[in-house]
């Protein structure tokens, strides 16, 4: 039924335990496919994909570039894209198989899904972020990439699927998809703190944000990159 494309580039640090909160789907018979989409990786990852009997894909480095080789090579009628760094609720596997059920039977026109927002860390910063980000998907509709997505392929297809950008590629295809066909998820997809915690929470919530505006104001995402690397 569904086929998880997760970009990869140095990825071994996460990606056994985003890998291993697809069990219970895979078990159940929900995720029939996993693809691997490695931009060049020299440390484990190519090895944990392989021994999670992920499919892999070699591929140019970007995540733009690196989910459309992904959704191109998918065999199922529904994609689900991940990041690498990011742990599926456990349960999640049951809400997103009643949407899948809804769409295909036609109760539910085709719609897109992404997961709710939170950082594996404690204490209070953490939490104003995810409140941020729940925040923002509510006035705005724009999830990120680090909330997973979930799509049937025709929709994507429809849309024009993933675009080779250097930077926003989550937030081009969210707007194309469109409030009104985007559905976010109870289950919450946990993501690594790790970059908030080197680079510290309110710089990259800051440039994040700085990031998303400049996008919203056309600024060509290449010129955005240079600012976000």
């Amino acid at each position: 039924m569904i086929t998880v494309i997760v970009p990869t580039l140095n990825a071994e640090a996460g990606l056994a335990a985003c890998l291993t909160s697809l069990v219970p789907a895979t078990v159940e018979g929900l995720v029939r496919e996993v693809i691997i989409v490695d931009g060049g990786s020299s440390d484990r990852t190519l090895a944990i994909a392989d021994q999670a009997g992920a499919r892999v894909l070699q591929s140019a480095p970007g995540r733009g570039v690196q989910l459309a080789a992904g959704a191109a090579a998918a065999r199922m009628p529904w994609l689900l894209f991940l990041h690498a760094d990011t742990i599926l609720e456990a349960g999640w596997e049951r809400e997103a198989a009643a949407l899948i059920e809804r769409v295909d039977a036609g109760e539910w026109p085709q719609s897109a899904a992404a997961f709710r927002f939170a950082l594996d860390d404690l204490g209070l910063r953490p939490r104003l972020v995810e409140t941020g980000v729940a925040l923002r998907c509510a006035l705005l509709g724009l999830p990120y990439g680090d909330q997973g997505l979930l799509i049937p392929r025709r929709l994507y297809a429809q849309i024009g699927g993933f675009r080779e950008l250097p930077l926003m590629e989550d937030v081009d295809i969210v707007r194309r998809i469109g409030r009104r066909r985007l559905v976010i998820l109870r289950s919450r997809a946990v993501t690594s703190a790790v970059r908030y915690r080197r680079e510290g929470y309110l710089l990259r919530g800051l440039r994040n944000l700085t990031c998303l505006w400049l996008y919203l104001m056309r600024v060509p995402p290449r010129l955005i990159a240079r600012l976000y690397g």
